[in-house]
């Protein structure tokens, strides 16, 4: 429960992230990102005998803290990169594979050794780097221009719209591709989640942690190549991105019928890949269809909506397997919403908005730092 309650406070207070990012900047909200994580779990490891105490520290507090550091790391990356935002996205997330790989055995070793309390005052001390890193995020891009006074428009109307981006949601892209991919994630972390059960009941006595592992090193892998690919001239992001969830989704739908531990094995790699491709894509294509102004918020949005699905998915596998007493049925429902949502993003396509011109700017091949410092330069010209 306390696991789960970070996972779902990170995703479901994302779109505050993005909020607070335009409001108080990238640096800032990050630095409070840092601070909350870190001081959520040193706190932690003083209630560590006390479950509902970690509730709130360690899945409020480093939840919140965690979704405030995420969303303006993705966020930071468009403001100097462009031409090759794809590669520099893939190499920025693809540091969560290698922690994947790295921490389970260091924190082992940790709780083996030393104990609970020293791991968490330890993982405390770690996440003291997102607070330095925050000192190093200076925002190029202006922030949104606030939203003009118009006949008609009541207060509570203007609030809204001085706090929320509303012009995202004006996008008709972002709205279909913002919906598709929470149906997506339905099914999306199942074969994730539930991997060392079904491995230890199809496969015992085998490795329940190497499936896990193979996840974790090829996703890596995956974010830098498809990082690398997406930057390519006329590669479609969103194409891309709907091959990954479909492979994914056939994936997911296959492992059930596996009789082989080493053809398993296979299908993991080739599920990290395009794990790694679906992650790395996120940033990207957020600036792609909302522009810098919106990308944060369209980040931050996303993620949220995602949130119930990502938690609630594992959950119901979970009860499909205590009914049915088989992963058989669990993988197979879980396999379909990954192709059914990478199929409706082609609605994508059918659909045009008014200012597509200015989303794309991201996409045009510029200068990555240098393009920046130009329009910083310009935007302090107009502030004076």
């Amino acid at each position: 429960m306390v696991g789960s309650l970070t996972i779902g406070t990170t995703f479901l207070f994302s779109p505050v992230a993005g909020v607070l990012t335009d409001k108080i900047g990238l640096r800032l909200t990050t630095l409070i990102g840092g601070l909350l994580s870190a001081t959520g779990l040193l706190l932690s490891s003083f209630f560590t005998l006390n479950i509902q105490a970690m509730y709130l520290t360690y899945g409020v507090m480093f939840g919140l803290g965690a979704a405030l550091a995420y969303t303006p790391t993705l966020a930071i990356l468009g403001h100097y990169f462009k031409r090759y935002l794809g590669k520099v996205s893939g190499f920025v997330t693809a540091g969560s594979s290698v922690f994947t790989v790295i921490l389970p055995s260091s924190l082992d070793y940790l709780l083996r050794g030393y104990g609970l309390e020293t791991m968490l005052q330890v993982m405390s001390l770690v996440s003291c780097f997102i607070i330095a890193c925050s000192f190093v995020y200076k925002p190029l891009h202006p922030p949104p221009c606030p939203p003009q006074k118009k006949p008609g428009r009541s207060r509570i109307n203007m609030i809204i719209r001085s706090i929320i981006n509303v012009d995202i949601w004006k996008r008709k892209k972002y709205v279909i591709w913002a919906l598709c991919v929470p149906i997506a994630l339905f099914g999306y972390f199942v074969p994730y989640v539930h991997m060392m059960k079904f491995v230890q009941k199809t496969f015992p006595g085998k490795s329940k942690n190497l499936p896990v592992m193979c996840i974790g090193v090829t996703s890596g892998i995956g974010r830098l190549i498809f990082g690398i690919i997406a930057d390519l001239p006329r590669v479609n992001r969103i194409y891309l991105q709907q091959l990954a969830l479909t492979c994914i989704g056939v994936i997911t739908l296959l492992l059930p019928l596996t009789s082989s531990y080493v053809l398993l094995i296979a299908f993991t790699l080739i599920m990290g890949l395009f794990d790694g491709c679906f992650i790395s894509l996120l940033g990207p294509i957020a600036y792609e269809l909302c522009g810098p102004s919106g990308a944060t918020q369209a980040i931050g949005f996303l993620l949220g909506l995602s949130s119930f699905p990502l938690t609630m998915g594992p959950p119901i596998a979970g009860w499909i397997y205590d009914q049915t007493g088989s992963y058989t049925l669990p993988l197979l429902l879980a396999g379909i919403p990954p192709i059914l949502g990478s199929t409706i993003m082609f609605l994508i396509r059918c659909v045009h908005d008014d200012s597509d011109s200015e989303a794309n700017v991201s996409s045009k091949p510029k200068a990555d730092v240098e393009s920046g410092n130009i329009q910083n330069a310009n935007w302090k010209s107009a502030g004076k």
